[in-house]
């Protein structure tokens, strides 16, 4: 948030105040002079006033309200009406009646107040607005929208820092050679393309590879978020784009790397933004305005392509699109051994991989340091293959209060829980480890699955709630989210995969393929119920269980 300084002038501010300092001087001795002057008479006694008729000094008398002055030739007096005999005054000197002018004072007196509290508040009003005036200034050019200067970085990461993505790197090697020698696809007339977006979900390593590419060639990198080009100012966007470009022209042979860049390239339809268009506008007018072998080349990275403007995707501008997906085995090995290069491991890599799977870069990245911060808090200075399967579940889904249960709901979670293993382990569904509060089916990275397969997994999904219902008579609510599971597969495999019978498919299919799977893990379960009592057992001792440890039960019993 931007605080608003005000520019303003101390020395104008002391000006206005001793401005209304001398005015409220002046006003004080305006007042005191008016009444000094209005009434400098002194005020005589009764002695005093005979002394004055008897000496014959008296030239007049004038009546003023509730006195009567004695005009002489020493002076001026006053006294008041009822302390001399006004008979023999009034008949001995020539009198005048003065009209009453302590109301007329008092009306003068009003009028200087008011008129200087009317000064005053008219001084300070003007004194005020000019403070306004200051502040307003000062906070418009403080609102002013700036932009950052474009600047460029040097990457000093390589290829050799980002693992398991070989497919990529190979699309990647000639626009690599050609940001190293551009000349020599110039005078073959080769023209790249001007534009690589790179499409992948969060953490597969979009920036990391952009990063790499620059090392790897030796070029200038200008790094900018989509966000960052939309302003609340018309027109601050497309100047930010024009000025990216125009830098980046100016240090060619470089690379621009526009993350999240469906945040400025989305669609131009129903719900418009001007400004957000106008950024746009000006991304599609600057690629246009690309030299084919201008040295300068685009990369962009989304996880929502489906967002993005098809005048974005068109021909010439991002011309090639590399898709990067989640680390298979194999990459999730390589990633593993970069990341635990520099860290005292005696970590099965490859274990660790296979119970990894679904994982990002970037996950992989958080497992290894979490795995070692473990081992730190351990009192350990080597990491272990069990410090990753400690720390797994919090990486996966954060930080998790464990339940307490009371002993009759261990009881009833051992068994619900060992139900699963059992299933899973005779259904050849891979789990990493099934225990009291916790469920590790493995995801499969086959991308054809069977039904079999998948009426399996839903099999596993509802044998905690049957087996329950088998050996307590009672339904529970620790079924819920596995019940909500085996509906959402079941739903998948009538509507998503049509794998029914019929074409043309209705609710009650997938009524019939629940009933189905239930009647027969109900059987199953009852024919396996010496060794669902026993991996109960096993839970209830060790709470854990994994897939060999429930294999060597089931071959014990069988």
């Amino acid at each position: 948030m931007k605080v608003i300084k005000p520019n303003f002038n101390p020395l104008s501010l002391n000006l206005k105040s001793v401005k209304v300092i001398v005015g409220l001087f002046a006003v004080l001795i305006l007042l005191l002079v008016f009444g000094i002057f209005r009434d400098s008479d002194p005020v005589i006694t009764h002695d005093q006033a005979n002394k004055l008729y008897t000496d014959n000094k008296i030239e007049k008398i004038i009546i003023d309200g509730e006195y009567i002055r004695l005009k002489t030739f020493e002076g001026n007096y006053k006294i008041y009406k009822d302390a001399v005999n006004k008979t023999a005054f009034f008949t001995k000197y020539p009198v005048e009646v003065e009209e009453d002018g302590s109301a007329l004072y008092d009306l003068l007196s009003l009028f200087i107040i008011i008129a200087a509290f009317v000064f005053l508040y008219t001084l300070m009003k003007q004194s005020r607005l000019q403070q306004l005036r200051q502040i307003r200034a000062a906070g418009k050019a403080n609102d002013e929208p700036r932009s950052e200067p474009v600047q460029a970085l040097t990457s000093n990461i390589t290829f050799a820092d980002v693992a398991g993505i070989k497919d990529v790197k190979e699309e990647l090697e000639e626009i690599i050679d050609f940001l190293k020698e551009p000349q020599k696809y110039r005078d073959l007339d080769i023209r790249l393309p001007k534009g690589v977006l790179l499409v992948g979900p969060p953490g597969v390593g979009k920036t990391l590879i952009s990063k790499a590419v620059a090392g790897e060639a030796g070029v200038p990198f200008f790094y900018q978020s989509g966000a960052s080009f939309v302003h609340i100012y018309v027109g601050m966007g497309a100047k930010r784009v024009s000025e990216l470009f125009k830098k980046a022209k100016q240090m060619a042979p470089s690379i621009i790397f526009i993350d999240e860049i469906d945040a400025v390239g989305k669609s131009r339809g129903e719900f418009r933004n001007d400004e957000r268009e106008a950024t746009l506008n000006q991304l599609l007018t600057e690629m246009d305005g690309f030299e084919d072998s201008s040295g300068v080349i685009v990369i962009g990275a989304t996880n929502k392509v489906e967002m993005l403007d098809e005048a974005l995707l068109r021909a010439g501008r991002f011309d090639r699109r590399i898709h990067i997906s989640l680390p298979d085995l194999e990459d999730r090995v390589k990633t593993l051994e970069l990341y635990l290069a520099r860290k005292p491991n005696e970590v099965n890599i490859e274990q660790v991989a296979r119970m990894t799977v679904g994982f990002s870069s970037a996950a992989l990245d958080t497992l290894t340091n979490e795995a070692a911060i473990y081992a730190m808090r351990d009192g350990r200075k080597i990491v272990e293959t069990a410090d990753f399967e400690a720390v797994k579940e919090k990486v996966l889904l954060g930080k998790r209060k464990i339940l307490s249960f009371s002993e009759e709901e261990r009881k009833i979670q051992a068994i619900y829980q060992a139900s699963k293993a059992v299933i899973a382990t005779w259904l050849d569904i891979e789990f990493d480890k099934i225990g009291i509060v916790n469920t590790r089916l493995l995801n499969q990275e086959h991308e054809i699955l069977s039904k079999t397969q998948l009426l399996s997994r839903i099999k596993v999904y509802l044998a905690g709630s049957i087996a329950t219902k088998i050996h307590f008579n009672e339904q529970f609510t620790n079924a819920s989210t596995d019940i909500a599971q085996a509906k959402e597969l079941v739903r998948k495999v009538i509507y998503e995969y049509v794998m029914s019978e019929n074409f043309i498919v209705t609710p009650l299919q997938e009524e019939e393929l629940l009933r189905e799977s239930v009647s027969e893990v109900t059987t199953l379960l009852k024919t396996l119920d010496k060794a669902l009592i026993e991996v109960s057992a096993y839970l209830l001792a060790h709470e854990n269980i994994t897939a060999e440890e429930c294999r060597v039960i089931l071959r014990k019993i069988f």
